[in-house]
């Protein structure tokens, strides 16, 4: 043992309960008042809007020279009507499997065979309806008039999303609309100020409530209240459970849901008429009126959401809005806000990674709670068209999985239990499709999926649906929860019945006699047939579908996580046969697929028989990196070659990667940060938000095609988990060796606070000068701590609850 590492070993002991004052005094509350984000003219478009919300409503602040608009939505507020039709023709795995195991394999595409054509045809029906989808929940408008304000811009203040709508009077007065969501009710308050805070006189001439422009013909009718003299305006929409054919609008359906949108101002209304364009009078409509009392502005809006049968006809909550109580929600509001940043926090010296760090922890709160609808593709902001592309619906083979891989160490696991419900909601479906159309035990997740009633696969077109990896994929966050928490009784009551289930279905799948035999000319168990996610579909002759890299290293990730799950719930007994059948198939397990390189040599490619120059859409070629977590910093000499090869190899079209392939970079350290950086600053919106987009041809992407083709389909919110590439360059623990600024430029000061490692620690640590020092971890569940650095090993038990400080490495 080195002389150093025996000093850090004698530290660690002798001041493993020791305080450091040092840290006390930072606040990430404080850190993340740093990084408003803003626009210093209208934000016209909803993606130059200001993003607010609580986990369950969301709504985008736009501000046009003549008004503020403010689109909202409802992670629980969906068009719940879906398409099931065709199960008969679907038939089954066996059926579908046996037809294309008959079609030549000369043919250049599977679609050229007349039968599968049809049927692949026939298989997406359903999901080529307009539903389901997210349904926007309307606009609330503030109108003045010009003559009288200018409207300068906006600010959003992260720390407790308090949005600021700057505006200048014909009198040269500076005025601020402030703007923000409740965090304990579906309620945005607003009130206005002069420069210094106190109340103003109001500029705002009229208000209106706006019904979504793309609600569909033929729902039933909106209903819609203007109580006047009470300042309110509010309109009820329901949302039909049964498709068009089958709805009768008389009776309606037990099961239809409905929402409320209401403003109510401090102010009576009237209506008002004016001279139009062609010089008529022109009165105003429906949920439009002129606010009379000009002393000053105070109100809020309300979204309510639940079963039609339960939602008032009118609301019946709207209280007089008043000063105080837009004080209070927000003081308490903040409170909130304070308690969720000071989980964890960062102070980086490079003033972009920090901000990108706080702006999008900033977004995940606004996104996801436990308790409400997990957020699909595009979270809980909506407006007309905008967040239903995809249905906005949970693809499995990754953009479902990606935002929540920051809770981990970020230290937000109460973010991941959402997660966590979408899986349990989804086990109906998932067993139901193992078994109906499988005929195998366990759960089979489907490639999408829809918080609302199912009984069938939405997807079950074969060149997608046959993609084995969603099967593990979909449960391998519940083993993290239990990796990072150490919590016995979240694993015991939530995450092993999904993952036992879904370990049961992929051992049948892969005990098949398509799956193992003389055919394969080993002894292997193989995955046959499967699809590599988003890359040459279902193939003649099922060239390219078997053994995809995604499906093995999952697959080894979910079953070695079982065994682990086993032992520490003591099952061994209760689970002799699976346990069995897992140890063995784990004995006689395929081998990554490789290619050879004329540059980079051996490299890992998706599947078998595959050259070296595919370009990607799912990174697939680094998938055993992560979110495999079979390779990284952990592996051999040789493997750590291979792995970098591969990653200098791989090509990616873009769209998919920004936080994916970064995040395998970072896990071999091969991030480059200045590249990436640019990466993220390509993919911004003026919003704050990184969007998806297009990186290269010769993929999907052709040069005629527009690389920002996705901005505008919706708040990505799967980007949201961009900080989890900046955590794993400041520490790593997946293997349970906790690694501490693996992938730091030493000339960059840093220093990070409980972030979360495997093994339930909270670890703290800085770097200065490229020295790391004042390091303190905090024990939640007792386990044995690893501590690699450059020494060599550090290896301790701990106690629950104990805390360790390191002055310096």
């Amino acid at each position: 043992m080195k002389k150093t590492l025996l000093s850090i070993l004698i530290a660690l002991f002798l001041t493993g309960c020791s305080k450091d004052s040092s840290r006390d005094d930072f606040s990430s509350f404080d850190r993340a008042r740093l990084h408003s984000i803003g626009l210093n003219k209208p934000a016209i478009d909803f993606f130059d809007g200001a993003l607010l919300g609580n986990g369950g409503i969301g709504a985008v602040v736009t501000t046009r020279p003549d008004a503020i608009v403010i689109y909202f939505g409802h992670n629980n507020v969906w068009d719940i009507r879906v398409a099931e039709d065709n199960r008969e023709k679907v038939k089954t795995f066996d059926y579908v499997f046996n037809k294309v195991k008959s079609i030549s394999d000369t043919l250049a595409l599977l679609t050229d065979d007349p039968w599968y054509a049809e049927y692949s045809i026939m298989a997406a029906e359903n999901y080529r309806k307009p539903y389901p989808r997210p349904f926007p929940c309307g606009s609330v408008l503030l109108g003045f008039d010009l003559r009288n304000a200018e409207l300068l811009g906006h600010k959003l203040d992260i720390s407790n999303g308090l949005c600021e709508v700057y505006l200048l009077t014909s009198e040269k007065k500076k005025l601020t609309l402030r703007l923000f969501t409740d965090l304990n009710s579906d309620k945005l308050w607003m009130r206005l100020t002069d420069e210094n805070g106190n109340p103003a006189e109001s500029i705002f001439d009229r208000v209106r409530v706006m019904p979504d422009p793309s609600t569909p013909k033929e729902f039933p009718a909106y209903s819609y209240m203007e109580d006047l003299t009470a300042g309110a305006l509010s309109f009820r929409q329901v949302l039909p459970y049964q498709e068009p054919d089958e709805y009768d609008l008389k009776k309606g359906h037990p099961k239809d849901k409905a929402f409320s949108l209401a403003v109510k101002v401090k102010s009576d209304l009237v209506k008002t008429s004016r001279i139009n364009w062609d010089g008529n009078q022109e009165s105003m409509g429906k949920l439009e009126a002129s606010i009379t009392d000009k002393s000053g502005f105070t109100g809020y809006v309300s979204l309510e959401e639940g079963l039609n049968s339960s939602l008032p006809e009118v609301p019946d909550n709207l209280p007089e809005p008043a000063v105080m109580d837009f004080e209070s929600s927000l003081e308490k509001s903040t409170l909130i806000w304070k308690e969720y940043w000071n989980k964890s926090g960062v102070a980086l010296q490079d003033e972009f990674l920090e901000r990108i760090w706080y702006n999008n922890l900033y977004f995940l709160n606004c996104a996801v709670k436990e308790g409400v609808t997990t957020p699909g593709l595009f979270a809980n902001w909506s407006y007309n068209n905008i967040g239903t592309a995809w249905h906005g619906d949970y693809h499995m083979n990754y953009n479902t999985q990606q935002p929540f891989w920051v809770t981990f160490s970020s230290n937000h696991l109460e973010k991941n239990l959402s997660y966590v419900s979408l899986i349990e909601f989804l086990m109906d479906v998932s067993r139901r499709w193992a078994k109906e159309y499988y005929n195998l035990p366990g759960a089979y997740f489907p490639h999408t999926g829809y918080p609302v009633d199912m009984t069938m696969n939405p997807y079950p077109v074969p060149h997608w649906g046959w993609e084995i990896c969603e099967t593990p994929w979909a449960v391998q966050g519940l083993w993290w929860h239990y990796l990072y928490s150490g919590d016995k009784e979240y694993l015991k009551n939530r995450g092993y019945q999904p993952i036992k289930e879904s370990v049961e279905f992929l051992v049948a799948y892969m005990k098949r006699p398509e799956a193992r035999g003389p055919q394969w000319n080993d002894e292997k168990y193989h995955v046959f047939p499967t699809i590599p996610p988003e890359l040459y579909a279902l193939r003649p002759g099922f060239k390219y579908n078997y053994d995809c890299t995604v499906d093995l290293t999952l697959i080894k990730f979910i079953f070695k996580a079982y065994l682990e799950a086993v032992k520490v719930l003591e099952l061994k007994e209760t689970e002799a046969s699976l346990l069995s059948d897992v140890t063995d198939i784990l004995a006689n397990f395929p081998e990554y697929p490789t290619a050879q390189s004329s540059k980079f040599g051996k490299v890992i490619v998706s599947v078998p028989g595959e050259h070296d120059q595919v370009v990607y859409n799912v990174p697939n070629a680094l998938i055993s990196v992560f979110p495999g977590e079979d390779h990284g910093l952990h592996s051999d000499p040789e493997t750590i070659e291979l792995v970098k090869n591969t990653f200098l190899n791989q090509q990616n079209e873009g769209g998919n990667d920004l936080v994916f392939k970064n995040l395998q970079a970072a896990r071999i350290g091969m991030l480059d940060l200045e590249k990436f950086k640019r990466q993220i600053n390509y993919s911004l919106l003026p919003n704050g938000t990184a969007a998806d987009r297009a990186m290269q041809v010769h993929g999907r992407y052709n040069d005629f095609g527009n690389y920002g083709f996705m901005d505008h389909m919706g708040v990505w919110f799967e980007n949201f988990a961009l900080p989890v590439v900046i955590n794993e360059c400041l520490m790593q623990s997946y293997n349970g060796s906790i690694r501490l600024f693996p992938k730091w430029p030493a000339e960059k000061d840093a220093e990070f606070h409980n972030l979360r490692a495997a093994g339930a620690f909270l670890i703290s640590a800085r770097m200065r000068n490229g020295k790391i020092e004042n390091v303190r971890i905090i024990s939640e569940a007792g386990n044995k701590l690893t501590i690699v650095t450059p020494e060599g090993e550090i290896v301790r038990d701990t106690k629950k609850g104990e805390e360790i400080i390191i002055k310096s490495f």
